[in-house]
């Protein structure tokens, strides 16, 4: 037993600190070199610890993957938390979620984690662990959306679609402009994505918007 890992057994706090440290460092090395080239080495070697260290951790590649996926999104919907609740309606709200998928000014950690989403969800077609994250990931991703929709529909702001199904569709819609921005596709740029996905949202639920912002109301 390497003497890091005998203190992270007998140190909580600076377990949850170098927990904290793989995963990020996780994130960062997956995102450059592609889940298949990276190595459990690789991401000791860029935090300068040992990979035995990494393993007691985690146990396998694919177990630092989901946990890396996981800790993204709770540091990803944390601040979305933190953002929308300075914005005064559903709308300004909505075009928020809408931009820090898109637009790399406004996601909170834009470097490379389109093409982590990819290799996670090429691990989910062949993995049923790694597939059971991605589906509870989606979950989440359209509670989220449900909960805006209802929020803007209880307010006034919204026209009375189906919540559930919308949020299905625009999830989708979502995930498939992510794909083509992490392909640098030419004809989609972040902020075509983001004006095409906001004037669907806008057609669907009924409120002003333009490129400019959303405006006072349909």
């Amino acid at each position: 037993m390497t003497e890091q890992v005998a203190r992270a057994q007998t140190e909580p706090g600076i377990a949850d600190q170098r927990r904290a440290q793989m995963l990020r460092a996780a994130l960062e090395v997956i995102s450059e070199r592609g889940f298949a080239d990276t190595r459990i080495a690789d991401i000791a070697d860029r935090i300068g610890i040992s990979p035995a260290l990494v393993i007691y951790y985690f146990k396998t590649k694919d177990q630092l993957l989901t946990d890396a996926i996981r800790y993204y999104e709770d540091t990803w919907y944390a601040e979305g938390r933190r953002r929308m609740e300075m914005l005064p309606t559903a709308a300004r709200r909505l075009e928020e979620f809408v931009a820090m998928n898109l637009l790399p000014d406004r996601n909170p950690d834009p470097d490379g984690t389109a093409l982590l989403w990819l290799d996670f969800w090429v691990q989910a077609a062949r993995n049923p662990s790694v597939a059971a994250v991605r589906r509870k990931s989606d979950e989440r991703w359209r509670d989220v959306l449900v909960t805006l929709v209802r929020a803007g529909q209880e307010a006034g702001e919204f026209a009375g679609i189906e919540a559930p199904s919308f949020a299905v569709l625009m999830s989708a819609m979502l995930d498939g402009l992510a794909v083509q921005l992490a392909l640098r596709d030419p004809v989609v740029s972040p902020q075509r994505a983001f004006a095409l996905c906001m004037s669907f949202v806008a057609g669907q639920l009924r409120f002003a918007w333009s490129p400019a912002g959303v405006g006072p109301g349909a």
